[in-house]
């Protein structure tokens, strides 16, 4: 896993605590930002968004307070690669994902989204994406376990 550095986890904390206030609106630019970018990728996603975004701004949460423990949010971002990958979220779709969450950033941080602020998420999202993708690798594989005899 590269390396964050204690100065991009400062900046990740403090602008998600800044966006957090507008979790809702956020998180809906994100999907939308997201299926504009790969239209496909809402069929990935079933029943009510505004639930789905609360559970997304819940996670990157977790994720966010957690970068200074590592040890302790790993397994939790593998098993959330493990379940995208039964779900059928593809490796391409993490890069597309990225792009998304940035726009919400820049829109909810206005001047505060500078190219070092920028540069810490990407950071960020890349090591993570980086354990969820080699995680999802190792997921079982929905069409062989479905097609196995009982």
């Amino acid at each position: 896993m590269s390396e964050i550095t204690e100065r991009q986890i400062e900046l990740v904390q403090t602008t998600f605590a800044q966006v957090e206030p507008i979790a809702d609106a956020a998180a809906k630019m994100f999907y939308d930002r997201l299926f504009v970018l790969d239209s496909n990728l809402r069929a990935l996603f079933k029943g009510d968004m505004r639930e789905q975004g609360r559970k997304l701004m819940a996670i990157l949460k977790v994720a966010v307070n957690g970068l200074r423990n590592l040890d302790k949010l790993v397994p939790a971002v593998e098993a959330l690669g493990q379940r995208d990958a039964t779900y059928g979220v593809k490796d391409a779709d993490y890069a597309v994902a990225a792009s998304a969450l940035l726009s919400p950033l820049k829109e909810g941080l206005g001047d505060g989204f500078t190219s070092e602020v920028e540069a810490a998420w990407t950071a960020v999202y890349q090591t993570l994406a980086n354990v969820m993708l080699k995680a999802a690798h190792r997921a079982p594989d929905l069409a062989t376990l479905n097609a196995s005899p009982a």
